[in-house]
């Protein structure tokens, strides 16, 4: 089962060569994460997929790392799920597509979703299936002015999976959120930031230097309040007003523990400028 617009090219390649489907540098506590199948638009393999599963988690757990970016390469952000080097279809047991599921592109977008540090999605070109998803998933999204959306699952006759019945309502509700699953059409980059899927449209050669300003900002932040924050307000419209007061307070109780909100009182009352360092 791919959702992928387009047949990809095959994933039977050597190991250095699946090596560089992911590109990954750090600087400046940003860490970047460039989808790198450019002959494929960036179909994503399981070998792909969980290749980022492991950097967002060891963004987490890096405390030099303050932001991500995650993009793309050539004309396409992610064209989804790429199975072709998964194993031959056969008869399926009950319960193998819900796993498959469950275990693939469902983490993938815990995996952003999870990511202890800011993720900026920088939408290069098009995005379609779990490709959408994968975009929507991170806290902030920019899109080049010639990326496309496109819920695509109509079309191969499947359901939307990686989270978009969950994540779409969210962002735009219901209504909207049917018109595009049920119709499958291409979304410009600008009635995507017209209906809240993206934050900023750019043309698409500052897209890059946009991502990074972005990124820049956010590492410069304070980390743990950031991240924090990022828990309230991704549980909040799952919580009854109880629970979500709960846990504000519970996040206030922790971060006021935190270097950074020391020196954000600090900085107040000293009239200064914060010097946040992520602690």
């Amino acid at each position: 089962m791919s959702d992928s617009p387009r047949t990809p090219a095959s994933t039977d390649k050597p190991d250095n060569a699946r090596a560089s489907w992911i590109l990954h540098a750090t600087d400046k506590h940003v860490s970047t994460l460039t989808l790198n199948r450019p002959e494929a638009l960036n179909a994503i393999t399981p070998d792909q997929r969980e290749r980022l599963i492991r950097h967002l988690a060891e963004a987490s757990a890096d405390p030099e790392v303050r932001a991500v970016v995650l993009t793309g390469t050539g004309r396409g952000f992610c064209a989804g799920a790429d199975l072709r080097g998964g194993p031959p279809a056969g008869e399926r047991i009950p319960g193998d597509v819900a796993r498959t599921l469950r275990l693939g592109a469902q983490r993938l977008i815990a995996a952003v979703l999870d990511c202890e540090k800011p993720v900026v999605a920088a939408v290069n070109g098009t995005a379609a299936g779990l490709g959408v998803h994968l975009a929507l998933a991170c806290d902030l999204v920019l899109a080049a002015e010639s990326a496309r959306f496109i819920e695509v699952f109509v079309r191969r006759g499947l359901v939307p999976d990686g989270g978009g019945a969950y994540l779409l309502p969210r962002l735009i509700g219901p209504r909207r959120a049917k018109e595009l699953m049920f119709f499958g059409d291409a979304l410009t980059a600008a009635d995507a930031e017209r209906l809240g899927l993206v934050n900023r449209v750019v043309p698409d050669g500052e897209l890059d230097r946009t991502a990074r300003a972005w990124a820049a900002r956010l590492a410069a932040g304070p980390t743990r309040a950031l991240a924090l924050t990022k828990q309230l307000v991704n549980a909040s419209l799952d919580s009854d007003r109880a629970t979500a007061f709960a846990a504000e307070a519970a996040a206030q109780e922790i971060n006021m523990t935190t270097a950074d909100a020391r020196e954000g009182v600090a900085s107040f009352v000293e009239r200064r400028e914060a010097r946040f360092r992520g602690r």
